[in-house]
């Protein structure tokens, strides 16, 4: 970008840099600003110290390679069409935070072109487009580069017939508010589940069927939906099975690789693991701390960079995780079989070499490719019993030795520790649920957990000492404002947050330790949570403030996660690892290829991007299973915990079971209620009655919706009776246009077919 004469040279300051940040034409980083304002190296360096201000005093955000003003948009972003006004569209941020302050913002779109400088169809509600921004006088303004592929989320759903004979598809996204009609059934039948398509440009067009799959509420359903709705690749092409077929073929050479298979290295996973892709051994080392090895399976010689298996796993970023099944970032025979480090079998790996002295503090001493025989894979609570027994084998009881150190120097770091628990969902041999339970936390996760960071921060610093390119694992700190509302809520509790410190995990905890009372300390880490900003990937590092570590990677998951697959290959070439040739049509590198070198932000920002959508993915699948779970349950009482408070009301989860529900602020009775912001509350204007994110109180569940995961609350009473509703009166009784209500099988059909009228009858089944 060549140098503006308008600019003034040499160290911008604050208001130049924001005038030049929204002017700029393409996305402005460190480097652009560097280059327009004729910065060298030391001024550079100041610029660095300058934004970073800017950013923790709420001026500026975004990433270090595009800034835009706090509270503003990307140069170049994703935008979804959401309303017409007088013949212009109308557009708000695709993947718009819901933890943002504020409501997103709103973009008159300006006429999208196409080919040849013709006028492109007209955009309509829903669509999606890539657009670069602006911010006038008069309001945001976007002009569209190109429209993106529609979503598929909201078009899979229930076959609904009305009272006229008309066909319906009930959405099973709970965010999806309206049913479509269906033009084209394609042999589905009522109250099955299918996937559909629109079939024109309109939501009023209606949608056909495309595949039905059957039962709503089969076992297997909820995982289909999650992996429909969020559009997660599934199926593996031919040619990508015929690669991992070759790639299994391949000889484990000793060639170049460390020969580990006397050691006893011990795999500790899940009980229920699909595949094991970490090991760890230690020992003594005769002065107080101890030799570590910490094995990986060696997924970079299997993958190779350009193939077409590398390609998918790329598309897919990592493997997607349900209660039912697993969708693999790679395919099944070399993540649960060649790459996965089974007991007894010689299997390839990369391998960490770790010193531990007496203080905790480890020293890297290098990485290797070898070849390993796992001793042992054992379950965490079988490891933990044997040696909460006494009589663990020497081999855990070095581990657990070890473990002592690296704990100790954890505690010095003091890394951000929020008790977060994890559901955990056990099917029986039918596919239906057995319990729904919180995991427990053992010391033995505490050990691999502990083993595996010190590999990654390892795998980090050894790639920076070399000047390799490194991905990072980037969690930021709390920006400014947050921070500022985090303040704000602690004042409501009489509480103190001096901004004026370096923020740090460390903080946080104190404070919490400080809080003896359990309802007040689980508000105030609901609000700690609230304040912290998500992890990503990046080949800039800006540290990990919830580690509180300044360099760390991902190195110890490459079967499931692109991310530590790229890291392995940097260490292949930074430690020269490279394998001998391998015969066949498999590329011959098995470090990054230029096309890695010259696309790791490009390839950063997609697979942190797959990440959100597993989670997404995850954590729905999880939510319908126990809207079905408590779909037999409803009437109940059940004590929960508030976890975050609205205008319109307040959300809420069933203590040690999990399960999100809304309590809307019409069923809190005749009194009104105030929504304080700051102290995320609701406050009865008469009685001073407050419900605040954090309390525990007795719920009775009023709904439980399986195939949208949606559970609805009501208040009760001393007497465990629900609180009479403000304006309380009978329930209409809709009809659809051209016929009665009815019911509709195992479903009650409601007012254009709105999920919210959609209430299983077979609760019980």
């Amino acid at each position: 970008m060549p140098k503006s004469p308008k600019l003034p040279q040499g160290l911008p300051s604050k208001q130049q840099v924001l005038d030049f940040i929204q002017s700029s034409e393409i996305p402005a980083g460190k480097r652009e600003i560097a280059r327009a304002f004729g910065l060298k190296a030391q001024e550079k360096i100041a610029l660095k110290a300058l934004l970073k201000n800017m950013a923790e005093e709420g001026l500026i955000d975004g990433k270090k390679t595009a800034f835009h003003r706090m509270g503003g948009l990307p140069k170049v972003t994703v935008l979804r069409v959401v309303d017409i006004e007088d013949g212009e569209p109308i557009a708000e941020p695709d993947n718009w935070s819901p933890d943002a302050p504020g409501k997103p913002p709103r973009l008159t779109v300006r006429e999208l072109k196409g080919k040849g400088g013709k006028r492109a169809p007209a955009l309509k509600r829903g669509d999606r487009i890539l657009s670069r921004t602006e911010e006038t006088q008069s309001g945001w303004v976007a002009y569209p580069m190109k429209k993106l592929p529609a979503r598929t989320e909201g078009l899979m759903g229930v076959v609904e017939i009305d009272g006229s004979g008309k066909a319906w598809l009930a959405p099973v996204d709970k965010r999806v508010r309206n049913s479509s009609p269906i033009s084209d059934l394609m042999g589905a039948e009522e109250g099955q589940l299918v996937l559909a398509e629109r079939t024109g440009r309109s939501e009023r067009s209606g949608v056909k069927v495309v595949e039905v799959v059957g039962d709503p509420l089969a076992p297997k359903s909820f995982s289909l939906i999650a992996i429909a709705k969020h559009g997660i690749p599934h199926v593996f092409s031919d040619a990508v099975h015929e690669e991992a077929v070759a790639a299994v073929r391949l000889k484990l050479s000793q060639d170049k690789r460390e020969d580990l298979r006397s050691l006893p290295i011990v795999a500790i996973d899940p009980a229920d693991a699909r595949d094991h892709d970490d090991a760890i051994w230690a020992e003594p080392d005769g002065k107080g701390g101890y030799k570590a090895v910490v094995a990986i399976a060696d997924v970079s010689f299997y993958v190779r960079p350009g193939s077409a298996l590398d390609r998918e796993a790329r598309k897919r970023g990592n493997s997607v995780y349900f209660p039912d099944r697993v969708v693999p970032m790679l395919p099944e025979v070399l993540s649960a079989d060649v790459c996965s480090l089974r007991e007894g079998e010689d299997r390839a790996a990369m391998v960490c070499h770790l010193h531990i002295d007496a203080a905790g503090q480890v020293e890297n001493r290098g990485f290797t490719r070898a070849i390993v025989r796992i001793h042992h894979n054992i379950a965490y609570e079988d490891a933990q019993a044997a040696v909460d027994a006494g009589d663990a084998p020497e081999h855990l009881t070095n581990l657990w030795g070890a473990w002592k150190l690296l704990a100790e120097a954890r505690a010095k770091r003091d890394p951000l520790e929020l008790e977060l628990p994890e559901r955990r969902v056990v099917l029986n041999e039918e596919g239906q649920i057995a319990e729904i339970a919180v995991r427990e936390r053992l010391d033995a996760h505490r050990v691999v957990e502990d083993f595996m960071i010190a590999a990654n921060v390892a795998a980090a610093r050894a790639l920076e000492a070399k000047t390799h390119p490194v991905v990072y694992r980037v969690h930021e700190p709390p920006s400014r404002e947050k921070l500022i509302a985090l303040r704000d809520y602690m004042a409501t509790l009489g509480k103190k947050l001096a901004l004026g410190q370096v923020v740090t995990p460390g903080l946080f905890n104190r404070m919490l330790k400080d809080i003896t009372d359990e309802a007040e300390k689980a508000q105030v880490m609901e609000a700690v949570l609230r304040s912290q900003t998500q992890a990503y990937y990046g080949p800039a590092n800006a540290g990990h403030f919830g580690l509180s570590l300044g360099s760390y990677a991902h190195f110890t998951s490459p079967i499931r996660r692109y991310a530590d697959l790229l890291v392995h290959r940097a260490l292949v070439d930074a430690y020269k690892l490279e394998q001998p040739k391998p015969p066949g049509s498999l590329p011959d590198t098995t470090g990054l290829s230029d096309k890695d070198r010259k696309s790791l932000q490009e390839v950063s920002d997609a697979i942190s991007q797959t990440e959100r959508r597993a989670m997404e993915a995850e954590r729905d699948t999880i939510d319908r299973y126990v809207a079905a779970w408590l779909s037999g349950r409803v009437g109940e009482v059940f004590d929960t915990r508030i976890t975050g408070v609205q205008g319109f009301g307040f959300f809420a989860t069933i203590v040690g079971l999990g399960g999100d529900g809304l309590v809307p602020v019409s069923t809190l009775g005749a009194e009104h209620f105030r929504h304080d912001e700051a102290a995320q509350a609701l406050i009865g204007e008469d009685t001073g009655t407050t419900y605040a994110a954090g309390d525990r109180l007795k719920l009775k569940l009023a709904e439980a919706n399986a195939l949208t995961g949606a559970l609805k609350f009501v208040p009760v009473d001393a007497d465990g009776n629900a609180i009479e509703p403000r304006g309380a009166r009978p329930a209409p009784r809709y009809r659809k246009p051209g016929g009665k209500p009815k019911k509709a099988g195992k479903f009650t059909v409601g007012k254009r077919g709105r999920p919210g009228n959609i209430r299983h009858q077979e609760r019980r089944k």
